[in-house]
């Protein structure tokens, strides 16, 4: 997974071995080495190199595209959670993931928006009355 994400990110982000080995501090032969999974990086050149793609440790080293529609490794806090089908009442399945790294629980209330030219964005209740709540008071 680590090789794969080093050099799907390093291509993404234009930068060939050497220059990566820059700002990395490394020789070109290291990054070499860590792209054809010959050897990893210790954990501060593995966070800096977390840092310089804005992407978190735990992705860099354990994202897998296949679980993500082969989508590429994502930015920090940004996320896939996959496909779901809409019932025919029009009710969806939150995939667990999402359920778990946004804390949504049976009963929450959830709030839907839309923007025609954007699509869907859905927001827990209470942190969307408290961003009104806000705005109220401007």
């Amino acid at each position: 997974m680590f090789k794969e994400n080093l050099i799907q990110l390093r291509k993404l982000n234009k930068l060939s071995q050497e220059e990566l080995a820059e700002k990395v501090g490394v020789t070109r032969q290291s990054i070499a080495k860590w792209e054809s999974g010959d050897s990893m990086p210790d954990i501060e050149k593995s966070r800096l190199l977390a840092e310089i793609f804005n992407v978190t440790l735990d992705d860099l080293v354990n994202y897998e595209a296949g679980e993500a529609l082969g989508m590429p490794t994502p930015p920090k806090g940004k996320h896939l959670f996959g496909i779901v089908t809409v019932g025919d009442k029009g009710q969806i399945v939150i995939p667990a993931k999402a359920r778990k790294i946004f804390n949504i629980s049976p009963g929450d209330e959830l709030v839907v928006l839309g923007d025609e030219s954007q699509g869907l964005a859905i927001i827990k209740a209470d942190g969307f009355m408290k961003i009104m709540a806000m705005l109220k008071g401007m």
